[in-house]
Formats: structure tokens, C-alpha cells, sequence
């Protein structure tokens, strides 16, 4: 299906400013200057390209962001090392987007600096790398946007006083930082599959950028078995792209999709995968996920899925990497193999954590209405349609709602 012009030009700048902040970063350090100035290059970009896009895209972008540092230098001192530098700048403001080597992995290993603490790595590769903004990181966070904003703004400060340099780690330093840099791509990923907010249910271009940067991950460390596990994960889950909506972009559930639609070279290539790394070491929480994600797609129908399994591997997740959203999936699998009534138990001390989140009521909601209590499945299912930010799973929340009668909410 053919993008509207607006979507591709947000794919294209989403694609493009990662690209120009490593170049940026590369040749000018600063990385906080460097940031903030790709930043006002998108701006100015989305203002003006809608009516016409220059021919080298990349190249202009490079152009206005070194112009907004040139800008930066010459007004925030007069000293003459500044003004030895802008005139050192002043003499390149023409770029050629004509090289091929990426630094996008580059530039996440800079913002996964041990000179951070876990969640400003998190939050700063997010917004430089993944180009989420700072709404949608704030909400992948369950902070609010202005909280948000601050550690992404500490963060690039953070960055500039350890004296980082746009440069690959050492193999030791790589290792340290590669939790985080894979803790990013899910959560890209995850933003991609499941758009936090928005008309749309899904963002292909985040899913398709996650699964493009894995790939470059798994070429540079083959022997990182998480980083093949995780790739294995988002082509399994990504493999059910065109069964999650209806045509008008209405969400269908897993048990309800045309299993027809899969993408089934995706499915063949994450088995394949995950079958390469298994059994190697102990499995992390990305080969876990991989392997859950496998049972559903090698079954031929819903009524088929062997739950047990499933059940079995959350189980083993959730002691090797406990977190409240594993819990709540193993709710779901407990409910399918031992009745919706063990799987609500299962719910009662999420609200502390996931209170904010529509999905601990969505999923209160399905096992209540499995239970056979419309009136409180009603209710879950309202009280989520009232906190979730998309559009598309409001629409599908209500019609369940709609769909259980008009008792009292």
C-alpha cells in the first residue's frame, strides 16, 4: 500500500538523522551541539521539503545542521579557539551523502556510554538512534514527558563531559555496553509493533530500522548469541504483520488472525535462528521470548498452540529476567492452561507497577470475559480504552465493550 506523502517524508528524515548525527558527531564532536543541531535540520526540513524535496536529502540536511553549529560556536564565546574551529568549519559546509559506511551502531554504543546511568543510555540511544520522540519515550517509560525530557537533556550532557569520541569501543567496553544497546533495539522494535500512541496500530518504519540494526549487531559480534536471539524474536513477531489489522487498521487478535497472511520466509529464518544459538549457553530472556514466539507461529491454529510449552517457557523467563510485563503474559498463559480464574490471580499485585498501563486492564478484560463475567470484563476493557494513546486499540477496546452490553460501567 502506497504511504501518504507525510508518512514518507517522516520515514525518510526518521531514517536520515541518525545518519547525519554520527557523521556530525564524527567530524565535530560535541555531541550535545551536534543533537541539538540535527534537530533543528528536521525541523527546518519538515517545514520546507513538503513542498519540495532536495535532490541529495542527506546533503542538505548536513548542510543546515553544520550551519546551526557554525551559529552555536560563534555565539557562545569569543575566546580564539572557538573562532579558529568556525573558521576550520566555515570552510565545509557542502556534504555528499555518497558514503556507504553506516555509523548508526557507532552512534549507539556512544549514547550507551558507562558514563550513564542504564536509563539515560536508554533514553538518549532512543531519541538519537531510534528517533522516537520525547512523548513516545516518556510513555515506553511509563515517566512523564517533561521527567523525560530532562534525563534526555542530562544525558547529552552526560555524554560531552565523560570526553566521548565518536569511536567503536574496545571489544571489552562493546561487551559491557551491548545489554543496552540490545535493551534499545527491542524497545525500537516494541514502539514499531505496538505505536504507543497515534492513528496507527504499527509503525512499519520502526520495526523495519530495528530489525536493519540487529542485523548489523548480529554481522559484528556472531558469537553475541542474545543479539541472534533477539533477531530471531522481532522476525518471528514481525511475521504476523498483515494478520494484526483489518483494512481499516482496526487490531485483530492473535487467536483471530488469518494465519495464511504470515510471513512465513520471516518465520523459516527466525527459527532457523533461534535453533542456531540454543542449547550454546544458557539462554537469555531474548532466546526465551524467541523460542515463545516460535510456538505460536509452527502452530498451524490457534486451537493447536501448545500452551503448556508456553507456559513452561514463561515460566523459565520470568526467573531469569522477572519484570512485570513478563508476568502478565505468563497471566495470560496460565489462563489457557489452567482456567481464566488462576490467570486473574496471577493479575492482583500488577496494578502498583502497570496501574498506568491500558494493557493490565486489557488483559484483566479478556480473562474476565473468558471467566464469563461481562459485567467487570466490560468495565477492565473501558477502564483501558481511557488510557491507552492509540487511536486503533481505542476503537478496538470500545468494541469489545460495545460488544458486552450496556450494563453499568
Amino acid at each position: 500500500m502506497e504511504h501518504p506523502p507525510e508518512k514518507r517524508l517522516e520515514d525518510l528524515l526518521r531514517t536520515l538523522a541518525p545518519q547525519v548525527l554520527g557523521v556530525l558527531v564524527r567530524k565535530h564532536g560535541q555531541f550535545d551541539a551536534c543533537e541539538d543541531a540535527v534537530q533543528e535540520a528536521l525541523l527546518e526540513a519538515s517545514l520546507q521539503w513538503p513542498s519540495e524535496l532536495p535532490r541529495d536529502p542527506k546533503a542538505w540536511l548536513m548542510a543546515v545542521a553544520n550551519r546551526r553549529l557554525v551559529d552555536f560556536y560563534r555565539s557562545e564565546s569569543a575566546r580564539r579557539s572557538r573562532e579558529e574551529r568556525v573558521a576550520a568549519m566555515d570552510v565545509d559546509l557542502s556534504y555528499s551523502s555518497a558514503p556507504a559506511t553506516d555509523d548508526t551502531l557507532t552512534l549507539m554504543f556512544l549514547c550507551c556510554h558507562p558514563a550513564l546511568t542504564a536509563p539515560s543510555q536508554l533514553a538518549l540511544t532512543l531519541r538519537a538512534v531510534g528517533g522516537l520522540t520525547t512523548a513516545e519515550i516518556a510513555s515506553a517509560f511509563l515517566v512523564p514527558e517533561a521527567t523525560m525530557g530532562q534525563r534526555i537533556s542530562r544525558a547529552k550532557q552526560g555524554i560531552q563531559k565523560a570526553g566521548a569520541t565518536f569511536t567503536m569501543p574496545p571489544p571489552s567496553e562493546q561487551k559491557a555496553r551491548l545489554g543496552v544497546v540490545l535493551h534499545v533495539l527491542y524497545l525500537i522494535f516494541n514502539e514499531g509493533y505496538a505505536a504507543s500512541s497515534g492513528a496507527s496500530l504499527q509503525r512499519e518504519d520502526l520495526t523495519t530500522e530495528a530489525i536493519r540494526l540487529t542485523r548489523l549487531l548480529v554481522a559484528a559480534a556472531q558469537s553475541e548469541l542474545e543479539a541472534t536471539g533477539l533477531l530471531a524474536l522481532m522476525l518471528l513477531t514481525d511475521s504476523r504483520r498483515a494478520a494484526r489489522t483489518l483494512p481499516d487498521g482496526t487490531p485483530v487478535p492473535l487467536a483471530e488472525q488469518d494465519r495464511s497472511l504470515w510471513n512465513h520466509q520471516q518465520i523459516e529464518e527466525g527459527i532457523a535462528l533461534l535453533s542456531s544459538v540454543l542449547g550454546r549457553g544458557r539462554a537469555g530472556p531474548y532466546q526465551l521470548q524467541a523460542a515463545i514466539a516460535a510456538v505460536h507461529a509452527e502452530a498451524a491454529t490457534d486451537a493447536a498452540t501448545d500452551w503448556s510449552q508456553i507456559l513452561a517457557l514463561y515460566t523459565v523467563l520470568e526467573a531469569v529476567a522477572p519484570s512485570p510485563v513478563v508476568t502478565l503474559n505468563r497471566a495470560v498463559a496460565v489462563a489457557m492452561v489452567d482456567g481464566p480464574a488462576a490467570g486473574l490471580e496471577l493479575l492482583d499485585g500488577l496494578d502498583s507497577v502497570l496501574g498506568r498501563s491500558h494493557r493490565l486492564d486489557a488483559v484483566r478484560g479478556h480473562l474476565l470475559e473468558m471467566a464469563g463475567s461481562p459485567a467487570e470484563a466490560r468495565a477492565a476493557y473501558l477502564s483501558a480504552a481511557k488510557k491507552t494513546a492509540s487511536l486503533q486499540e481505542r476503537r478496538y477496546l470500545l468494541g469489545k465493550v460495545a460488544g458486552l452490553g450496556t450494563g453499568g460501567a
